[in-house]
């Protein structure tokens, strides 16, 4: 066997290998698309927010309502896009869409994600508003990270990132809506630009 050949076998197998272990059809471009809608919503709510007076503080007010429905739209749009990319992806790369690696990245991502988001509810019923978005980057944030050993890795430095942003977040709670901007806007678009030209392009 040449030595061409024998580092040929060796790529197959850590092919096959990587794909036993981790689910990688993960779109790039969905992930600057998710980017791009943050962007919209969060111009929306800042809209309706610099218009509204104290409006917003109050849970059964109706710019505190429109604010949540915003940011529900956003999350809808982003988990349908990528479902539709990654599903389009995994079927051109031959790759199965729902197995056990599948479910293992769901449940792993998941979890932390419905905790915070259960966490950021009650929170918000006692009317303490001022860690909303730390609390959003930080779980987001881990959840990423829990869910990066069944994925790409690149995607656990997404998760460090907002996890940072979180906790800046917390540190200067006057800037919540900023920071929250850079994390899941622009930090969205920065990295779902860098996985399609590591990953799609071609």
């Amino acid at each position: 066997m040449s030595s061409e050949d024998y580092l040929k076998d060796i790529s197959e197998i850590k092919t096959l290998m990587s794909k036993s272990s981790r689910f990688i059809s993960l779109s790039g471009l969905s992930g600057i698309l998710a980017g791009i809608y943050a962007l919209i919503g969060a111009g929306y709510a800042y809209w309706l927010v610099s218009n509204s007076g104290r409006d917003y503080l109050i849970l059964e007010g109706k710019t505190f309502k429109l604010v949540i429905l915003t940011l529900l739209i956003v999350g809808l749009f982003s988990i349908g896009t990528a479902i539709f990319l990654t599903t389009k992806k995994a079927k051109k790369n031959e790759e199965k869409i729902w197995d056990a690696l599948t479910k293992r990245l769901l449940t792993s991502f998941i979890v932390p994600l419905l905790a915070g988001g259960i966490y950021i509810i009650i929170i918000l019923k006692q009317q303490r508003y001022g860690q909303t978005g730390a609390l959003m980057l930080l779980f987001y944030g881990l959840a990423l990270l829990n869910a990066s050993k069944y994925t790409l890795g690149d995607i656990k430095y997404l998760g460090y990132t907002q996890i940072v942003l979180g906790l800046l977040c917390a540190v200067f709670p006057g800037y919540g809506f900023w920071f929250w901007v850079v994390g899941f806007g622009f930090m969205h678009i920065i990295y779902g630009a860098a996985m399609y030209y590591k990953y799609d392009r071609n």
